[in-house]
């Protein structure tokens, strides 16, 4: 079977469990994924800041890019990527990527991790360990966000319908997200030159794509291959060939418009149940002697 056939029968049988999935844990049937289609037009993107538990030991920056029309917040109502960057990292460094998914119809929540950012007073590698607990820490926020009267994006937070994603060491704090019990919403998970963590992809049992470079002297290629041989649910592979650590997240790169192509198709079938999106993600993410692409159904 090729690629994009064995993705598309993939593709018409995770529709099928996430709806019936929906239904058992009792959500408005509204909420299911029913196969509509994400925004086809881009929209404009606002920016803002946030902080979460700002009087905690351990406050939060959080920045959000978000789709506008005019100067508002757009009409209707957007799921959540939750986007981790890596080590010495800052969120505005990844918004060649995170600006575009908005663009393309979701709300992007990016943390800045207190003791991994570029600049930290006390850098510690070790606290990665915390940060999958910060993301729930962002989503439990959101939630509470968006049921608040007169905050700009109150009512247009789908979060029902999250997705993780991050870079290197947000890589492995997006692996970590999904423990055994996590909640439902936490839908699908994007891991770029990351891999898996302690109890990471546990269930209920959630898509995942990996994003690697073959070439990659930071987390070698062998670390997001065990990380996707482990994920029990449906995983997708896409390898930039004889790249390193994260260069082909750069607009204008070798690479960048697979990886943009490919991530924005996944998380508009896994977050809007966009089917169509869902057949040409495989072409959107190959590139003959830049990418390949792999799949496999659920183990």
């Amino acid at each position: 079977m090729g690629i994009a056939r064995g993705f598309t029968a993939l593709v018409s049988a995770l529709l099928v469990a996430l709806t019936a999935g929906c239904a058992a844990s009792g959500e408005q049937s509204g909420q299911a994924l029913g196969g509509r289609l994400a925004p086809e037009v881009p929209y404009a993107v606002g920016v803002r800041t946030l902080t979460v538990d700002p009087a905690s030991e351990r406050p939060l920056p959080v920045t959000l890019w978000y789709p506008t029309q005019g100067s508002r917040v757009a009409e209707g109502r957007f799921p959540v990527v939750i986007y981790s960057h890596g080590l010495a990292s800052l969120p505005e460094l990844h918004s060649g990527l995170t600006a575009r998914w908005a663009a393309a119809g979701f709300v992007v929540a990016a943390p800045t991790y207190p003791h991994t950012r570029r600049g930290a007073k006390r850098f510690s590698r070790a606290d990665v360990r915390h940060q999958p607990a910060d993301g729930w820490r962002v989503i439990r926020h959101l939630v509470r966000l968006d049921g608040r009267s007169g905050d700009p994006l109150a009512g247009h937070l789908d979060m029902q319908r999250v997705a993780a994603a991050g870079h290197s060491a947000g890589g492995f704090t997006t692996a970590g997200m999904f423990t055994a019990g996590h909640p439902s919403r936490l839908r699908a998970g994007i891991v770029i030159a990351g891999g898996g963590m302690a109890g990471s992809f546990a269930g209920p049992s959630a898509p995942i794509l990996f994003v690697h470079g073959t070439a990659d002297a930071v987390v070698p290629l062998s670390v997001g291959r065990a990380a996707y041989g482990r994920t029990p649910g449906p995983a997708s592979f896409l390898s930039l060939l004889g790249q390193g650590h994260g260069e082909y997240l750069v607009p204008g790169r070798p690479g960048f418009a697979q990886v943009l192509g490919a991530t924005t198709d996944f998380l508009r079938w896994t977050l809007y149940g966009d089917q169509e999106a869902g057949r040409r993600l495989p072409g959107r993410a190959l590139l003959a002697g830049v990418t390949s692409f792999e799949t496999r159904p659920a183990g």
